[in-house]
């Protein structure tokens, strides 16, 4: 049931370049803290909010002063199953618009799954459903489009495949096989072809 509540909240390159390179340290930056949920960092003040009315907090909302002296919020946490626990993280830039949206998908209470957004479109999104906060793959997106994903599929904490994404499909995948940070295979994926007139009976 949990997983269906936060499930259902998600719904609300140059190939020749690729080089073996570290992933980012967390999905997010945004690795919970030890202190109880709704706790300020220094220099926030906290506003906590009950959705469902059940008398405990569900939202806790971080704001800092700008530079007018009115409260800017800075970032959320979210109960979205009604736990006690957080499962949602989201932080906002400098002009108040979303940056960053990170889930706890897998109970561990850590966030496993982050968006990155740019001016309201998403840039990047990554997937950690490990043990070590690591992601495994991270997916680069252009305008509405993905255009390149990183995996780690030996589990070290380095990109050793490399997607490359045209139209929807994968145009090429690059593999390191030895550990040596270069392509030693290149996968090319034939075009799909053109749509055409039915052939005759």
């Amino acid at each position: 049931m949990r997983r269906i509540a936060v499930l259902s909240a998600l719904l609300l390159c140059s190939a020749c370049g690729a080089r073996q390179k570290p992933l980012p340290a967390g999905p997010v930056g945004v690795s919970p803290s030890p202190a109880a949920p709704g706790t300020p960092r220094p220099g926030e003040t906290v506003r906590e909010l009950d959705l469902d009315h059940d008398g405990h907090a569900d939202v806790w909302s971080f704001s800092v002063k700008g530079p007018d002296g009115a409260p800017v919020v800075v970032r959320q946490e979210k109960d979205l199953d009604h736990d006690g626990r957080v499962d949602c993280w989201e932080a906002y830039d400098a002009g108040g618009a979303l940056a960053r949206l990170a889930y706890d998908m897998d109970l561990d209470g850590r966030p496993d799954l982050a968006l990155d957004f740019e001016e309201g479109r998403l840039v990047r999104k990554a997937y950690d459903l490990g043990v070590d906060g690591l992601p495994r793959t991270v997916a680069f997106y252009e305008g509405a489009s993905l255009v390149r994903r990183e995996r780690d599929t030996n589990r070290d904490g380095r990109v050793d495949t490399w997607e490359y994404w045209k139209d929807g499909q994968v145009e090429r995948i690059g593999v390191d096989l030895d550990g040596d940070g270069q392509v030693d295979r290149w996968e090319i994926r034939p075009a799909a072809p053109a749509p055409g007139p039915a052939p005759r009976p």
